[in-house]
């Protein structure tokens, strides 16, 4: 192979998908640890950072370790608490945004500030705008958030899933889809047509793509 058709080829992207610490440190240590073991280039925290208890510092261990992140809100993290994580600490919040990773375009949609149903009208018109947005032709994409989709197995719990995420699933077929909220459903996958979908929890899980 040549110099030249190894540089066009796309660089793997290696991320580290947790979510539902619910205000514990101790859970984000455990999971930073595994992103520096495991040395993934990005952690993607799929919400419900944060808990009952106001004010602790959920993702220091992640600053000290000059790691990484973006997020999505959940219903347990306040708009408030979103934006001191993105304007005070520099975390990227991909709440009705995308940014591209290695050449990976990753969109999210998040929940805050207790929210257990998502404006499904809303939703889907932040989802639409940010996928119509991506720059990048041909290339991978990745969307995250904190609630499930319609359809998915995730609905075993008894709370259905976001119409407007499946919507968005069907139309723009991203490579991949990872969700948390339902903590029995940590470790499922299945597929969405040519989409993996995974959920995703506080034992984190190592994903290539």
């Amino acid at each position: 192979m040549t110099k030249s058709a190894k540089s066009s080829k796309q660089e793997k992207l290696r991320i580290l998908a947790a979510g539902d610490f619910h205000g514990s440190v101790g859970i984000a240590k455990r999971i930073s640890d595994k992103a520096k073991k495991e040395k993934v280039d990005l952690v993607v925290l799929a919400g419900d950072i944060h808990g009952a208890v106001e004010g602790v510092d959920v993702l220091k261990p992640f600053r000290d370790a000059k790691q990484k992140v973006v997020f999505v809100p959940g219903n347990w993290d306040t708009s408030l608490e979103a934006d001191l994580l993105r304007n005070v600490h520099g975390i990227k919040n991909l709440d009705g945004y995308y940014v591209n990773y290695k050449g990976i375009d990753i969109i999210g949609i998040g929940n805050p500030d207790f929210e257990l149903t998502l404006d499904e009208k809303r939703a889907l018109g932040k989802l639409e705008s940010s996928f119509k947005k991506i720059k990048t032709k041909g290339g991978k994409k990745i969307l995250v958030s904190h609630m499930h989709a319609a359809g998915t197995r995730a609905e075993f719990s008894g709370f259905p899933g976001s119409k407007a995420i499946r919507k968005a699933i069907d139309k723009f077929k991203p490579d991949l889809f990872i969700s948390g909220h339902i903590h029995e459903a940590e470790g499922i996958e299945e597929k969405i047509g040519k989409t993996r979908v995974v959920n995703v929890g506080r034992h984190g899980k190592i994903l290539v793509i």
